[in-house]
């Protein structure tokens, strides 16, 4: 369970996002939920006071308000209400830039709409007049406009298929290239963009708001052994994350489900930094993405500078021995441990070999070195020897490619 005061601070930083002014909040105990106002009767009249006293032109509940529930909260209190699921969708509709992101925004809001005709068209529920032809009563106005929001909601998954298509090819190519996937995940405003900035030299937004970032973000990064990779950065995650934007950004969460490894950044100095941690998870495994699988996730202690100095020397000294790797994304501190952990996840899967070639053959030495990783060179008499390192892919290639010339390495170690 969270603490209330948190969820509290979390709700007025959400708030916060899309630029409201937050002018009253109060902490609501719910013993048993209330079917037709979440809420008990004596604290909805206590609300209503307050709200005619000071005449807000929108109230937040943070919770998940059922159509009814907000219908009655908004006759009670005679003010318009947003739940929780309807303020992320507000913040998401506000910082959507690509046409990729405002069509999953679209698809996640209507398909919240869809379910609250009844609350936010009472007024249209009367009969429109038949065709003569057909005779009988017509349609009323809210069926039509629940026909034409599932109209637009197929037009816009037809458009959501086509950019995941495009993904698709776009991988594709990568995979020739190719260059490993790794992927950025977290609670929002953990400090994903910071970091991301900082790896690659990008100038991604990255403010102190929830959802600060949206759009998925790729650029390429060199490790200190000289491998490229390409860095994903994501959208935040966060604790009861609506199931619509869940399905709706599918699309884009693709590139975690492609990435060969996956840094899940922590804010270690937020007092609710394990429940996120929690949250995050949640998530990934709502993708599919098993916590102890196959795939290395390494866990990234960010925003170490906000602690104690005395904290933050004790998480330092253990990186590289403990599972977490700490850092600061502002100061750089602890970074090239990270890099230290993202060149030995990737090295797991890599297959090291030795390659003989002739001295005078540089187009050979070329491709060994765009298609893998030469960590070592011997010039001998009439022969050179590399010491490489490849993708599964890339080391099928090398022996199509040299055949008898290629030899296990057996003292390789992954990087």
């Amino acid at each position: 369970m969270r603490d209330a005061e948190a969820r509290l601070a979390e709700a007025v930083g959400l708030t916060a996002a899309i630029g409201l002014e937050v002018i009253g909040q109060d902490i609501v105990p719910l013993a048993r939920p209330v079917p037709a106002t979440l809420i008990g009767s004596g604290k909805v009249d206590e609300v209503g006071a307050e709200a005619r006293a000071l005449e807000p032109d929108v109230i937040i509940v943070n919770a998940q308000l059922s159509p009814v529930q907000q219908r009655n909260l908004e006759k009670a209190w005679n003010a318009k209400v947003l739940d929780r699921t309807a303020l992320i969708l507000e913040i998401f509709g506000e910082r959507a830039q690509t046409r990729e992101g405002r069509l999953q925004v679209e698809l996640a809001h209507l398909t919240y709409q869809r379910s609250r005709l009844v609350r936010s068209w009472t007024h249209l529920e009367r009969q429109r007049g038949g065709f003569g032809f057909l005779g009988g009563p017509g349609e009323t106005q809210i069926e039509t406009d629940r026909r034409l929001i599932g109209e637009r909601l197929a037009k816009i998954r037809k458009e959501i298929e086509e950019v995941k298509r495009t993904r698709g090819l776009h991988r594709s190519a990568r995979k020739k290239v190719p260059y490993p996937i790794v992927a950025l995940v977290g609670y929002t405003n953990a400090g994903k963009s910071t970091l991301f900035n900082a790896l690659t030299q990008s100038d991604v937004m990255a403010k102190d708001l929830l959802f600060a970032t949206l759009d998925p973000t790729m650029r390429g990064l060199r490790l200190p052994n000289g491998r490229r990779v390409i860095l994903s950065d994501t959208v935040g995650f966060i604790s009861d994350l609506p199931h619509e934007l869940v399905a709706a950004f599918h699309a884009t969460l693709e590139e975690v489900l492609e990435a060969d490894v996956i840094l899940h950044i922590r804010d270690a100095a937020h007092d609710e930094t394990d429940a996120q941690k929690r949250d995050v998870e949640d998530v990934l495994a709502e993708l599919g993405i098993e916590i102890d699988g196959e795939r290395p996730i390494v866990e990234v202690l960010n925003k170490i500078d906000l602690l104690d100095p005395e904290e933050q020397q004790g998480l330092l000294s253990h990186n590289g021995r403990k599972s977490a790797v700490a850092i600061s994304a502002v100061t750089g501190a602890g970074v090239p441990d990270l890099l230290a952990r993202i060149e030995k996840s990737l090295g797991r899967s890599e297959v090291h070999f030795r390659l003989t070639l002739d001295p005078a053959d540089g187009a050979g030495l070329a491709w060994a070195h765009a298609h893998g990783r030469v960590t070592a060179r011997k010039d001998r008499a009439n022969v050179l020897v590399l010491s490489v390192s490849a993708d599964p892919q890339d080391a099928d290639r090398f022996r199509h490619r040299y055949g008898a010339r290629l030899k296990p390495d057996m003292a390789a170690h992954p990087a």
